[in-house]
């Protein structure tokens, strides 16, 4: 059974840090794409940053561009993202994803990051 087990959120004041990491299982890791979207109280969800499956390729939302790194450890099954410079509006539930293929994907239950002094 495929499962996405998210963690690394919390309460960060504005200018402080965060590493999210995402836990695989049950699906072969290494062949998907991963990504990282966040939903916002009363607002749609949205891409925040998505790297292919070799980590050779990474794509970002612009206003996460800078601040925000994806990564993955294909040994580890784990994929990562590291916010820096983090701002109230990125304040948010932040969901792991994995995808192969239009009809093949895995989501987590999301874990809340909030950005408050």
């Amino acid at each position: 059974q495929a499962q996405l087990v998210e963690s690394g959120g919390g309460l960060v004041q504005p200018g402080g840090s965060l590493r999210l990491s995402c836990q695989a299982s049950g699906f072969i890791f290494s062949i998907y794409a991963m990504s990282w979207y966040r939903q916002a109280p009363g607002k749609e969800r949205e891409l925040v940053a998505r790297i292919n499956s070799d980590g050779g390729r990474r794509v970002y939302a612009d206003s996460v561009k800078g601040r925000f790194t994806i990564s993955r450890d294909n040994a580890k099954n784990t994929a990562y993202l590291q916010m820096n410079s983090l701002k109230p509006e990125d304040t948010a539930v932040y969901y792991c994803n994995a995808v192969l293929s239009p009809v093949t994907d895995y989501w987590g239950q999301g874990t809340q990051v909030t950005v408050s002094s």
